[in-house]
């Protein structure tokens, strides 16, 4: 069935527009108490970002679901992953989350969790679809929803996240910085680590609603690169606006991303005793990334990009370890979803068990250079492979003599197409992806 509203990952657009209006949002509201109402009487959590729109819409969302008869518990500002959790341990039917993620304040979004904290099921995402189409008729009095705030949501997810390492892990000895990105962690991330015992700097913890993801934070990691150096730090966290991001620094101001995190965590499991043999990455992971993990015995399995096509290969696959170079990372033998804060965790795990830098923990990984070059799309052109575009990425992946990568990849939110040359040296592959982007839009154009 054809998906009216949800993306890959919810519901996300400008605020105002669209389906991104009260509105919109208390009729979604209402449709979703009513797919789960039909469960029996249910109760569902929201949770949001520290956008300023986030109000607005946590109040439509409450309106929607107490007028079909759902109770409500209200988590106020919490990352992803935490709502995720406290979906599980509430013992809720559904999770909500108001966020845009990584997107700057004028956008926001809508995405569900199930009552296990994972991933809402395609079945239930169009059965709320098709309630969407359906008058809204609000339940009789005595069968209204009731909403409540759970004042201790911080503390318990503060809790949890500790949990996820060893209590003999102590971070006495180390001083971090940590960039909440103004976002949902600014009350969590910080005290997760100093209560662990790490001297911690924080940034990036002062939202006013409109300064989420504004340089700072895991899309923009300079402002932590500059706090670890001029503060001699031993290394420092990046996470995005709604937490589930998680970028590093290490003491020499080197950033680590995504690929980086995946590796050290996946050798930190096997010294560990681990026996695994794969680890879930994309299509744009890193070809040097996966030439480590290969050395070390463990098999790279690629996904389509997106943190849901992630999660569904390391389910099928039976894999613990999955991530993106973005920073989504997902520990599934520690939770459900991707964390930034617990993946931090256990990199800085691996750190204080093998006494060693953050710094030392990437050095097994030489990366390969990557260029990449959007192509537009004309008017409402869809791109498919042909025998022409065959041919010339065969032309390009025989210069790189079995050392390098050809991706061509349609853009899902754009009407663009993505080409991506991976290769050893950085000069021949910005000219071969800029060579197959001029043949590529040529005979799109043809």
């Amino acid at each position: 069935m054809t998906r009216k509203y949800f993306g890959t990952d919810g519901i996300r657009g400008l605020v105002g527009e669209g389906v991104i209006t009260p509105e919109f949002i208390l009729k979604l509201g209402w449709a979703t108490g009513r797919v789960f109402e039909q469960q029996g009487h249910c109760k569902i959590v929201i949770g949001k970002d520290t956008r300023i729109s986030g109000y607005m819409f946590e109040s439509a969302l409450e309106a929607g679901l107490v007028a079909a008869g759902a109770n409500v518990q209200l988590l106020g500002p919490m990352p992803t992953p935490g709502i995720a959790y406290l979906t599980r341990t509430l013992r809720a039917n559904a999770g909500i989350v108001i966020s845009a993620s990584h997107n700057p304040h004028y956008d926001n979004g809508i995405k569900f969790f199930s009552s296990e904290g994972e991933k809402l099921a395609d079945e239930i995402e169009q059965a709320i679809e098709q309630k969407m189409d359906e008058p809204l008729i609000v339940v009789e009095s005595s069968r209204l929803g009731k909403a409540n705030r759970i004042n201790d949501a911080a503390g318990r997810y503060i809790e949890f996240c500790k949990s996820t390492i060893s209590s003999m892990i102590d971070l006495s000895s180390l001083k971090m910085v940590v960039d909440c990105a103004h976002g949902s962690t600014y009350h969590i991330a910080p005290y997760v680590f100093s209560e662990l015992g790490a001297e911690v700097i924080k940034i990036g913890a002062e939202p006013n609603g409109i300064n989420i993801n504004d340089g700072c934070g895991a899309t923009n990691p300079q402002a932590l690169t500059e706090a670890v150096l001029s503060n001699n730090a031993d290394f420092g966290v990046a996470l995005d606006g709604d937490g589930d991001r998680l970028i590093m620094v290490d003491h020499l101001g080197e950033v680590l991303d995504g690929d980086d995190i995946l590796y050290i965590l996946a050798k930190g499991r096997q010294s560990n005793g681990y026996s695994g043999s794969s680890v879930v990455g994309t299509l744009m992971t890193n070809l040097g990334v996966e030439h480590a993990l290969n050395r070390l015995g463990i098999d790279l399995l690629r996904s389509a990009v997106g943190d849901r096509h992630v999660i569904q290969l390391m389910n099928e696959s039976e894999s613990i370890l999955g991530g993106e170079g973005s920073g989504h990372i997902i520990c599934a033998d520690r939770t459900t979803t991707g964390d930034g804060i617990i993946s931090a965790l256990q990199v800085i795990e691996i750190m204080m068990r093998e006494s060693t830098s953050l710094n030392e923990l990437k050095s097994d990984i030489q990366k390969y250079p990557q260029c990449m070059i959007n192509v537009k799309l004309s008017g409402a052109k869809k791109f498919a492979m042909t025998d022409d575009i065959n041919k010339a990425v065969a032309s390009i992946e025989k210069v790189l003599k079995g050392a390098g990568r050809v991706l061509l990849r349609p853009s899902g939110t754009e009407p663009l197409v993505r080409v991506m040359v991976e290769g050893e040296d950085v000069k021949l592959v910005e000219k071969l992806a800029m060579d197959l982007s001029k043949t590529v839009e040529s005979l799109l154009d043809a």
